[in-house]
């Protein structure tokens, strides 16, 4: 296959993806970590068979949608990472999936263990409990895990363990105090669950950020997501370098003018999402001083440095999005190249997968 598609259109570097999944795989055997990487970035299928032939337990997902379509997809065991609230027809299509995989959901609460107790009882899912280690969003604080255990296991859930997720290490600086923080949680959480007669199997973490620093001493698992793709975030955090980049937004110069063009690849391609500390809106690898300083819906500007030759207009130029998880999420196929060729189209089946 030889015919470049028309732009804009989601690019994935065969050769660089696969670097980068053996990589994270050799990074958690020689630790002696499981890895189960969060397939919310991808959002593939076939990605997600080649991480778990790279050596992958099993698959994290971000919601009920994502599990069902992996389940199809050949998936056998899945972790949905989120205290899920159980009730009405969710609790059903959880007790479903249960009966073909092995599942485990988060917890985080002694309501939400009373309501996947009445979806989940009896199925063989397990629960974990979540902690919070410092990025204030879902989870408990380590000294609460027993009393959502407790609740689990009274609504007649098995509790496998405790989780967290350092996002607060999505920023400059911050990873190593981030996983120093999850590992300090983690292990509290975990220290508490064994006291109060749990046996504690998985104490599961990591980001992609992380996961070089993550503690092996205290975790049983890992969950990056971003290493299989990096983007634009990751490298201007260190993670990465552009050489690491694997997918990219291909779009056309449309319009042209003193130090900037105007791409045909905006927002709905590249997705929106912006850190405060970000130099931009997404960044041009094979340009590293060029950035993309202004998105609309469909039309991204790229401000070049000075003395720096511009595309021409209909030139394709490929950029790295900020967070690549969005842009995964907005599109249908990957346009996939190996040496420089393109070899196929994978598609994105999972994208919009967001109940």
């Amino acid at each position: 296959m030889t015919d470049e598609p028309a732009t804009p259109y989601l690019a994935v570097d065969l050769d660089v993806l696969t670097r980068n999944l053996d990589r994270a795989a050799e990074h958690a055997r020689a630790a002696g970590l499981r890895l189960r990487p969060h397939v919310k970035t991808h959002k593939s299928p076939e990605i997600a068979r080649r991480q778990v032939e790279a050596g992958a337990v099993g698959l994290t997902v971000a919601t009920v949608s994502e599990a069902e379509i992996f389940c199809r997809a050949g998936a056998t065991d899945l972790f949905v990472a989120y205290p899920v609230w159980a009730a009405g027809p969710r609790g059903a299509r959880l007790r479903a999936l249960a009966q073909r995989v092995d599942l485990r959901v988060g917890v985080d609460s002694p309501e939400a263990a009373r309501h996947l107790g009445l979806a989940l009882a009896g199925t063989g899912a397990s629960v974990l409990v979540e902690i919070d280690s410092g990025m204030r969003r879902s989870g408990v604080a380590p000294e609460r895990a027993p009393e959502v255990a407790r609740a689990a296991d009274r609504a007649g859930l098995r509790v496998a363990g405790v989780f967290t997720f350092p996002g607060h290490g999505y920023a400059p600086g911050a990873a190593a105090g981030a996983a120093a923080d999850e590992s300090a949680a983690l292990a509290k959480a975990a220290e508490l669950l064994r006291g109060n007669g749990f046996d504690v199997l998985e104490v599961s973490g990591g980001s992609t950020p992380t996961l070089a620093a993550s503690d092996p001493t205290v975790l049983t698992e890992v969950r990056p997501g971003v290493y299989v793709f990096n983007d634009a975030q990751q490298v201007e955090l260190g993670t990465c370098g552009w050489d690491d980049v694997a997918l990219t937004a291909v779009g056309t110069v449309v319009s042209r003018e003193a130090g900037r063009v105007v791409l045909d690849a905006g927002g709905k391609v590249l997705g929106a999402d912006r850190p405060v500390w970000a130099t931009g809106a997404g960044r041009v690898p094979s340009v590293p001083e060029a950035r993309v300083v202004l998105l609309s819906e469909h039309h991204a500007v790229v401000a070049f440095p000075e003395g720096v030759a511009l595309p021409e207009l209909g030139e394709r130029l490929a950029v790295a999005p900020n967070h690549v998880c969005a842009a995964a999420n907005l599109a249908r196929e990957y346009v996939v190249s190996t040496g420089g060729a393109i070899v196929g189209r994978w598609p994105i089946t999972a994208a919009g997968a967001n109940v």
